[in-house]
């Protein structure tokens, strides 16, 4: 099994350019941009491109990371592009300390780095910050990509576990990652990493 990558091991994902800062939001995000509605959280943003496009198409978004690196990133990418849109440093197992609730979330690689202890911590935060009827979009590694490079693979069994009490999954598409095209070192699927993309309610 993959190992839980640490904080360090981020930060110095970031210091080199992460493979998923593509300097441009995910597809699959894109792609499901219609069917996001009111005020969106981006859980673990990184260096804000999903956030940035959210916003820049009319939502309120806000953006958290628990590093202050990609954070400072995003909020100069907003400044510079003039988009209204909020980025603060939080970590995604603390959203109850959120005060606010979304109609929307956005997980764009996060749940797949969390051990199964805290993908229910997250879980459990998702839904003090998640309105009624409201919909977290969730992209995640699949199961289906082979090899080991990258994060802990997801099965849709896992989701639905996870998901069990107070959600409801209402699909679970299979999708990719855009990564950089000049890391030859990282050896995935053809096109990108496998993925699910899938649209959970709130109940």
């Amino acid at each position: 099994m993959t190992r839980i990558p640490t904080r360090q091991t981020f930060e110095e994902m970031y210091a080199a350019k992460a493979p998923w800062d593509i300097g441009k939001p995910q597809p699959a995000f894109m792609a499901a941009a219609d069917k996001f509605v009111g005020a969106i959280l981006d859980a673990g943003c990184g260096t804000g491109e999903n956030a940035l496009f959210f916003a820049q198409r009319g939502h309120q978004v806000v953006g958290i990371d628990y590093l202050p690196g990609p954070i400072e990133l995003a909020k100069k990418k907003a400044a510079e592009r003039g988009i209204s849109a909020t980025f603060r440093v939080l970590d995604a197992l603390q959203l109850e300390s959120l005060s606010q609730q979304f109609d929307s979330v956005v997980d764009c690689g996060l749940f797949h780095v969390f051990s199964d202890e805290d993908r229910r911590r997250y879980v459990a935060g998702l839904a003090t910050v998640t309105k009624a009827g409201g919909r977290v979009f969730l992209e995640c590694f699949s199961n289906e990509e082979p090899g080991e490079a990258g994060p802990r693979r997801i099965s849709q069994a896992d989701l639905r576990a996870t998901f069990a009490r107070g959600w409801v999954i209402e699909s679970i598409e299979p999708a990719g990652f855009e990564v950089r095209a000049d890391l030859p070192d990282m050896q995935f699927s053809p096109g990108g990493p496998k993925a699910w993309f899938a649209t959970i309610r709130r109940v």
